[in-house]
């Protein structure tokens, strides 16, 4: 025995009086009534079907995120799981599900890597268990999928509807609608949802679901798409256009430019009038039906949801004239005396004006994304290959990994890989933002889309089709631009309740106009409430955080700075305090030759000499940075004949037949050589956060070499500029509390955070954030990641390790510091233009429809027209997408002097 889906009562499938297939389910009823009842929304009654509460021995088998509070009991589900590897991960997980509130029973099983959880649905729900998984330590096994919306979204309100149905499909972990790009971006659990069940909830609501695109179909997909939806539209446009152009001369009769029915007196006049007015009927009826047909389709799906969005305005509001209109015309003796007069311009001319408008509106949508065009468009085509100990040249596509790559001066690097052969000078500003090329030699990766300026090498192929530099950035930017910022969710939720609040308003319109308003009541009443429900534009309030998201992110990622979603660029634009990691991050990482001083007679370039050939055979980090700084100036080294490494002090060599000392002070007075002609020196270097180093040739003390960890060229500019966007920048580091002064005070930093072990950077952080100032951390390496998690927004260096660029919510894939300041500009610049869109679409609604339901009347005698209102709603939402736009010109002061060449 099972249910009746609709009535709840045991059905025996062999003995049924109806049954229905539905998302590949089949469904018995006990009855035709109820079969009919399931035919209205099978999708609504599978769903309930689905959710309802099991017996706690029954699995479900099917995730979701849907419930039906009016059902009691205990659900089960199975989740896949990823990263078991022992019996201490599923210990861990256990622990972390069962913390989770309404849960009863959990068994996590590693050899099937799935978590079988028992919960009560009234207190959980999937999204609760994914989070505790996650913070345990591991995923769940789930996949993400983008999927384009047909017709293209112009309704900023069906929103919600869209994702509230995907929310209810089993399996669905999240789900998010971009009007911006009008793509759904889902991420579900493979095995418990799929694209078949996607496409079910997404056509419940009256749109239609295309095939899952891929990264590099979307914005191939996307330029199509708005191509082939304007063009449709235009069509629309002048059909509605030229039809509208008569009908209006009809309607004014009157006017001295239609003299028709001045040849005619009496009867013929009224008689050619009415046969107009009715030829004017017919006409509109197509424009309508053609032009104006996607809203009557949109409307009817919000209605079977018990919901209405800005199809259902405009499709009451022009079917209301026409009705209104033909009644007058075939029995005018209904209406009092003087009302009967048919208006059908305005459902030919509004619909067109609206029409014009959701073009213009697809046009300006095809621009604020074309970010990833761009980026897209900097992929080699084709790679010369050497296979067999031929080159030869193929589609980039055909490029495997291991594969020896041959570049010449002016090529695009096609794919990641490491140089084997040859040095160039490489242009990486298409990707990291920088404008300077960057010198590369053997053993240096060279990343995909950048172009070789100089020099010829070969590179062996490292990463190849989805997982070069390129692929993950565009990757990076799609999943941004498909997020909501926390501003974006609250709007939706006004956007919901915006337009059954405008419904009402224009019925207490009629209602008042046709109770108090003057003659003819019914006309004034009829045109002032279908103004009212013309004028209001909801999609104006929910595409303004949207398209600015979209523009923003965009902007960002032309200059290397790739933010991960809309939360984290909301969070960026109201940071207070940003905390800088020193090393690498400041500073370039590694060791440089700053200074060399000579003493006691020697030259200069002598005493590099010497010190860099007696350190040629050390490992040591701080001797190879004396012997590339020598050879960066140019100096002859000669191999020492004798090398002897001291822990601790330094190294004892014989260079050229002369005893070369190379150390600290320690050695110095292990060989009790006078170094006194050079403390002066070295007490300067190190109270400049320099490592110093005495050379002592034949018994004397020879001078002192310098090196540090340089400060990066840019890191002052860039300090300077998020001090002077308001922002208090402090240095955390585990160095000794000098050098970090000594770096500080270059750089033009007064706050300090010096001998911080790498496990207490993340209490750091905590306890700047104790005042409820919002606070960034910057850092490149390992210990740096419980850092950037627990900041409000992490920032990682592109150059530094995985796993900070995986914890972070910015990365900057120049590795410089600049990439935080222009983070910051242009995450303050999107939520500044985002707000001033959304307060002149809120301002648009609070004058426009008081205005149209003829507020200003009593006081002026004026009345606003629907073919004025119409025009107003058109231009309200490319307003919107205008303002966006204006993004793609923002200069910030970080990239002051690269923003002209953007």
């Amino acid at each position: 025995m099972i249910k009746d889906p609709v009535c709840g009562m045991e059905v025996n499938p062999e003995t049924a009086a109806a049954k229905r297939d539905h998302m590949g389910q089949t469904f018995y009823f006990c009855s035709s009534q109820c079969a009919d009842t399931f035919d209205t929304d099978p999708h609504k009654f599978a769903h309930q079907t689905m959710a309802q509460p099991v017996a706690v021995n029954t699995a479900v088998g099917s995730a979701t995120t849907g419930f039906n509070s009016d059902l009691a009991g205990k659900l089960q589900i199975d989740l896949p799981l990823t990263g078991l590897t022992c019996s201490t991960c599923v210990t861990t997980v256990e622990r972390g599900l069962q913390a989770v509130p309404g849960v009863s029973g959990v068994q996590v099983n590693s050899l099937l890597d799935k978590a079988h959880v028992t919960y009560d649905p009234a207190q959980s729900d999937v999204s609760d268990f994914v989070s505790a998984v996650k913070k345990s330590g591991y995923q769940v096994g789930a996949a993400d999928m983008r999927v384009r919306l047909t017709p293209g979204l112009h309704c900023a309100s069906c929103v919600r509807f869209i994702e509230d149905a995907l929310y209810g499909t089993p399996g669905v972990l999240k789900a998010i609608v971009n009007p911006g790009t009008e793509l759904v971006q889902i991420n579900y659990v493979p095995g418990l949802a799929d694209f078949t069940a996607i496409k079910a909830a997404i056509e419940s609501t009256g749109y239609k679901a295309a095939r899952p695109v891929e990264s590099e179909e979307t914005v191939d997909d996307e330029t199509a798409a708005h191509q082939r939806e304007y063009k449709s539209l235009m069509r629309k446009f002048w059909f509605a256009a030229i039809i509208s152009i008569p009908v209006m001369l009809v309607a004014y009769p009157e006017l001295p430019w239609l003299y028709l029915p001045n040849l005619f007196v009496g009867e013929a006049s009224e008689s050619l009038i009415r046969a107009l007015f009715v030829l004017s009927a017919i006409v509109t009826l197509p424009v309508m039906a053609y032009s104006g047909g996607q809203f009557f389709t949109g409307a009817w799906a919000s209605f079977k949801h018990h919901s209405a969005d800005m199809n259902t305005l405009i499709a009451l509001g022009t079917s209301a004239a026409w009705i209104y209109s033909t009644v007058a015309l075939i029995i005018p003796s209904i209406f009092p005396e003087g009302t009967a007069t048919p208006f059908y311009d305005v459902t030919a001319v509004v619909t067109a004006l609206v029409v014009l408008g959701q073009a213009l509106e697809v046009r300006a949508k095809g621009q604020t994304s074309q970010a990833i065009r761009k980026l897209l468009d900097l992929q080699a085509k084709t790679a010369r290959v050497l296979r067999d100990g031929q080159e030869i040249e193929i589609p980039v596509e055909e490029v495997l990994v291991g594969d020896v790559i041959v570049v010449r001066p002016g090529d695009k690097i096609p794919v990641d890989g490491e140089i084997v052969d040859g040095r160039s000078a490489i242009d990486e500003s298409m990707v990291t933002g920088e404008s300077l090329p960057v010198d590369k030699k053997v053993g240096d990766e060279v990343i995909g889309a950048t172009v070789n300026t100089t020099g010829s090498f070969k590179f062996r192929a490292t990463k190849v089709g989805k997982d070069t530099a390129l692929a993950q950035i565009v990757k990076m930017v799609q999943d941004a631009m498909g997020s909501k910022a926390p501003i974006a969710r609250l709007v939706d939720v006004v956007s919901s309740y915006f337009v059954p609040a405008v419904m009402i308003i224009s019925i207490l319109t009629f209602l008042v106009w046709f109770n108090f308003g003057p003659s003819p009541a019914l006309a004034f009443a009829i045109v002032t409430s279908v103004t009212v429900l013309i004028i209001a534009c909801p999609c104006a309030v929910g595409m303004a955080v949207p398209m600015s998201l979209v523009a923003g992110v965009g902007k960002g990622a032309e200059h290397g700075v790739l933010v991960r979603n809309g939360e984290a660029l909301q969070t960026a634009s109201q940071l207070k305090i940003i905390v800088l990691d020193k090393t690498g991050t400041i500073t370039k990482g590694k060791p440089e030759l700053t200074d060399t001083i000579s003493a006691n007679g020697f030259e200069a370039t002598d005493l590099l000499r010497y010190a860099a050939s007696a350190d040629l055979l050390s490992e040591h980090p701080l001797a190879q940075a004396i012997v590339d700084g020598a050879r960066n100036q140019g100096a002859e080294l000669v191999e020492p004949t004798e090398f002897d490494a001291v822990p601790g002090h330094g190294v004892e060599t014989v260079v050229e037949g002369h005893q070369v000392l190379v150390g600290n002070i320690k050695l110095m007075q292990r060989h009790e050589i006078d170094a006194s002609a050079v403390e002066a020196a070295v007490h300067r270097l190190q109270g400049e956060g320099k490592t110093a180093m005495y050379v002592a040739v034949d018994g004397r003390a020879a001078g002192v070499v310098a090196v540090a960890d340089t400060i990066k060229e840019d890191s002052i500019q860039a300090i300077q500029v998020m001090r002077d966007v308001g922002l208090e920048v402090i240095m955390l580091t585990g160095d000794n509390e000098r050098t970090a002064l000594a770096i500080a005070r270059q750089v033009g930093i007064q706050r300090v955070l010096a001998d911080v072990l790498p496990e207490d950077k993340a209490q750091e952080v905590h306890m700047l954030k104790v005042g409820g100032l919002k606070v960034g951390m910057v850092g490149d390496g390992i210990n740096d990641a419980p850092a950037l998690v627990e900041a409000d927004v992490g920032f990682a260096i592109g150059t530094g390790t995985d796993v900070a660029i995986e914890a972070a919510d910015i990365t900057l894939m120049s590795g410089s510091l600049k990439g935080v300041a222009y983070a910051i500009e242009i995450s303050r610049a999107t939520m500044r233009n985002a707000k001033q869109s959304l307060f002149g679409a809120f301002a648009y609604n609070s004058l426009g429809i008081p205005i149209a339901a003829g507020i200003l009347y009593p006081f002026f005698g004026l009345l606003l027209s629907p073919l004025i209102a119409g025009a107003a709603m058109a231009a309200s939402s490319v307003t919107v997408v205008t303002n966006a736009n204006r993004l793609r010109f923002f200069k910030a002061k970080s990239f002051a002097e690269t923003a002209d060449a953007v």
